[in-house]
């Protein structure tokens, strides 16, 4: 018999019901995660200085690979979990659990022991100078050294999310940004802690959300908890692990790839504030607006993966086309803010008027085509959902591999800094275009298979 809070649920009440009960609070963790960055570029570009954000700056592509490896496990593993209670195997979404907090520990570690030793020589080649190393390293040092706390965190909120506790765990995303909102200005200001203050209030905040997180799989009244005789890793569910999160995986790793050519030609054409513009000012917006299109693709993951589990395809399409318009509002929210508003956004980060002059003009070209990313990332989210993890490594390659990265290095040559901007609209377009073929092949597909079911809407 099924309880109100059993992850059954997803394969048979109202879709619209569902949505908002897994996706608002998905869309508030996302949003105050990503506001928590957001948060920290501020307290440094006020309190430190405007050569402290370009620092930050320089750290991106390091973060971005950072975050790449506790995405592919923490993504598939959530992926892979929503799939087996789908299948109503909870043996194996419980093997799931012990098996991506093993490997989150493990990789954790190994991240930071692979990098620390040559963080200097890393920060020198994505983009670092004299004056922006003694930040970018500072705070790059605390962040790796405590690294398997983050892994940890973030890796089980998700698991947390897929297996039916949406709430509990916007609960935790909000409790490590209160704590960051907190410590932030005691440690930089307060305290005159620096740049090391900003990541200390980080590093703190995250283990508070570590703490709330292994509080819930450690009680035994959640549907899915740790159990003795689970702690082992078995080769074919850390198979399915890493198939899965592979694609957010790799559009970490290009993330990292796209972000060391930016800096490069940034560096070349505007020097170290056209750095900091981009990293600590420029992506902070645009990387709100899209975690918050994220937070909607964590609250749809559980109901594609589960009813695509359960073969009923008329409940995934139904979602999936909500995902997209609720995506495509809320892109295209964001293209109003950068377009018509950039300079009310980037003073918020920081008093110096040549970033400012920087940021603002950025800010409003990349943001031009702004309302077809919000379709693209639900698009590719939902091959990923669905375990069609090829399709999900295409899509997530083609924006950043196949149609940024050779606008980054060919435009500038004509348009110098402004070429590095205009490439990011250009890109859009592409990889809109580009998922839109794709949806299209594996809708054609789904409803050719299924002949006898209604692959649109449900009555």
């Amino acid at each position: 018999m099924e309880t109100k809070k059993s992850p059954h649920i997803l394969g048979t009440a109202p879709i619209g019901k569902l949505l908002a009960e897994y996706s608002i609070p998905a869309i508030i963790g996302m949003t105050v995660t990503s506001l928590y960055h957001a948060i920290d570029s501020i307290f440094i570009g006020k309190g430190v200085g405007a050569y402290a954000l370009s620092g930050i700056g320089v750290t991106l592509p390091l973060m971005n690979l950072i975050i790449a490896f506790c995405m592919l496990i923490s993504i598939g593993g959530a992926t892979i979990s929503s799939i087996y209670m789908g299948q109503k195997d909870m043996e194996r979404t419980t093997a799931v659990l012990h098996n991506v907090t093993i490997l989150l520990i493990l990789v954790g570690i190994a991240v930071a022991a692979c990098t620390i030793p040559f963080l200097n020589e890393i920060l020198l080649y994505f983009g670092a100078s004299e004056l922006t190393l003694p930040y970018a390293y500072d705070f790059m040092l605390i962040i790796l050294l405590t690294n398997p706390i983050a892994y940890v965190f973030v890796g089980l909120n998700n698991v947390m999310r897929s297996t039916g506790y949406s709430l509990k765990a916007m609960y935790s995303a909000l409790l490590s940004v209160i704590v960051n909102v907190i410590l932030a200005p005691i440690f930089i200001f307060t305290l005159d802690m620096g740049i090391k203050g900003a990541a200390w209030a980080t590093v703190v905040s995250q283990l508070c959300g570590m703490i709330w997180v292994v509080g819930h799989f450690v009680n035994k009244k959640s549907f899915i908890h740790f159990k003795k005789g689970y702690f082992s890793l078995q080769n074919k569910i850390i198979k399915s692990i890493l198939a899965v999160g592979l694609a957010p995986f790799l559009l970490n790793v290009c993330a990292c790839i796209m972000v060391i050519f930016l800096n490069s030609r940034l560096k070349e054409n505007g020097g170290d504030l056209a750095i900091g513009a981009y990293g600590s000012i420029i992506n902070r917006m645009l990387m709100l607006i899209v975690m918050i299109v994220a937070g909607l693709n964590q609250g749809m993951q559980p109901i594609l993966g589960y009813n695509y589990g359960a073969k009923q395809y008329s409940r995934m399409w139904k979602t999936l086309f909500a995902g997209i318009f609720v995506g495509t509002i809320i892109t295209t929210l964001g293209w109003t803010m950068f377009v018509f508003f950039p300079d009310q956004v980037v003073k918020i980060f920081s008093d110096d008027a040549t970033l400012n002059e920087i940021a603002s003009k950025g800010l409003t070209i990349t943001g031009l085509c702004f309302p077809l990313v919000g379709a693209q990332i639900v698009i590719t989210n939902f091959f990923q959902a669905i375990g069609k993890s090829k399709i999900s490594i295409l899509l997530s390659l083609s924006r950043q591999m196949l149609f940024l990265v050779p606008g980054i290095i060919i435009l500038p040559h004509f348009f110098g800094t402004d070429g590095v901007w205009i490439s990011m609209p250009i890109s859009d377009i592409a990889a809109f275009t580009f998922s839109m073929i794709a949806f299209a092949w594996i809708y054609k597909k789904i409803k050719r298979e299924n002949k006898n079911i209604d692959c649109i809407i449900e009555s």
